[in-house]
């Protein structure tokens, strides 16, 4: 790609329209240095660093293109306020939105419309943790390839498989049941939680709608709590179930 491509692969049009992403920082390429011995289809990966960075680089054993830039240039690449002189041009994977296989023992978490990048990043980053995890995304959510998303992930979204624009209304042809949260549902400790191909979670502010969970073989769960508050934020409500699931 030119740099004058890469450059704009921080938003997301044109991530789609030239299918790469960014990353940046030692962290993240070191932990993309690790997918890729994996990951055969993790290719044409191009480095871009500061001379600062340049022995540093030399010293990857991925195959990738260095090119060494100016602090200047950079900063046009970066997504942060203090650019770390590290940044990797890496192709999009092949994201599936039709029906795949599932492997054996894999379950999935379904998120409808998630809006926050942190919460996304730090969510992704739990299933790589616990692994065996599918991670699909309604159409409106925010882009797993956004800087912010990646940058939370710390390395995760090298490991987790993940679907786009899965729609709410199609998950009851691929799935038997479904378990969801609700603040009277049963509790998430309960052996039968455990027991679901498909767990959904919806929007920061709205959930999962109503209207669909009527459509749905769905039952309702809750995480266990003092009840001094009403509600808990997405990503540690993720997290905490998919804790429990770990054990099961």
């Amino acid at each position: 790609m030119k740099f004058e491509e890469v450059k704009k692969l921080n938003q997301k049009k044109y991530r789609s329209q030239f299918g790469y992403y960014l990353i940046e920082g030692e962290h993240l390429v070191l932990e993309l240095q690790k997918a890729a011995a994996n990951q055969r289809q993790i290719n044409n990966i191009s480095l871009y660093v500061t001379s600062d960075y340049q022995q540093w680089a030399s010293q990857l054993t991925m195959d990738c293109t260095v090119s060494v830039i100016s602090n200047k240039q950079m900063s046009q690449l970066s997504n942060t306020k203090t650019p770390q002189g590290i940044v990797a041009c890496v192709p999009l994977p092949a994201l599936q939105s039709q029906k795949p296989v599932n492997k054996q023992n894999e379950r999935c978490i379904y998120l409808h419309e998630v809006q926050d990048p942190g919460n996304l990043g730090t969510i992704i980053r739990t299933l790589a943790w616990f692994g065996d995890f599918r991670l699909l995304l309604s159409a409106n959510s925010v882009d797993p390839f956004n800087p912010k998303v990646v940058r939370s992930s710390m390395g995760a979204i090298f490991h987790v498989p993940i679907e786009l624009d899965v729609a709410l209304d199609d998950l009851h042809t691929r799935f038997s049941k479904f378990a969801y949260l609700d603040m009277h549902g049963a509790k998430i400790s309960s052996e039968d939680f455990a027991h679901y191909p498909c767990y959904l979670f919806g929007n920061e502010a709205r959930g999962v709608p109503a209207e669909a969970l009527a459509r749905f073989n769905a039952d309702a769960y809750t995480i266990e709590g003092s009840g001094k508050i009403d509600s808990l934020n997405l990503a540690s409500a993720v997290n905490i179930c998919v804790y429990q699931l770990s054990k099961g």
